[in-house]
């Protein structure tokens, strides 16, 4: 299963996922993301989405930090939506997209990676 259809039963809404599907997509998928977040400094984050254990937040500015202003901002505009509001659905449900496509507690292989 994708990580993306993993994550459309209704957990988060159309304009979130079409936000979080722009953003994965232009990091390469779910690997590529975990890396970048991984490389600002938030690893002990984003590793908490991954593993079993709760997931630790990151608030708008925090996101805005690990992912890259100018990402955020190429993804808002292709799911159509403004910066705020960007780093406010990234920020709430990337986590949950993440936690959700790694049930087992590790990233899904390559080939599954996108849908």
């Amino acid at each position: 299963m994708s990580w993306l259809k993993a994550i459309t039963g209704g957990v988060i809404g159309a304009e979130a996922l079409n936000l979080i599907k722009a953003y994965v997509d232009q990091q390469g998928g779910l690997e590529g993301v975990v890396k970048k977040i991984e490389a600002t400094g938030f690893g002990r984050e984003v590793k908490s989405w991954i593993s079993t254990d709760p997931n630790k937040p990151l608030n708008e500015i925090e996101i805005g930090q690990a992912l890259g202003i100018d990402r955020i901002k190429a993804a808002a505009k292709e799911a159509g939506v403004d910066l705020d509001k960007a780093r406010d659905l990234l920020a709430q449900y990337l986590p949950i997209a993440i936690d959700t496509a790694t049930p087992e507690g590790k990233l899904p292989p390559k080939d599954k990676d996108v849908a």
